[in-house]
């Protein structure tokens, strides 16, 4: 088995789901990692945005300054 362009992670899932993961591995004659990827592929959205949001005073000093501030 290759390893190219692969992480390496550990998953704590329940073993009947574990178990039914390898069985349907066996029956579409794939790794249990190519079925999982196959499934997280099919799962997963297209593109992921993750947007940061700023949480406390505002950055921008003018701000402050027309709110009374500095």
């Amino acid at each position: 088995m290759t390893t190219n362009n692969k992480q390496r992670i550990t998953l704590f899932i329940n073993p009947d789901i574990a178990k039914h993961a390898k069985a349907q591995a066996i029956v579409e004659e794939l790794s249990l990692t190519a079925l999982v990827e196959k499934a997280l592929i099919n799962y997963l959205p297209k593109v992921t945005i993750i947007k940061k949001f700023l949480i406390g005073p505002d950055p921008d000093p003018w701000t402050q300054i027309n709110e009374g501030g500095l």
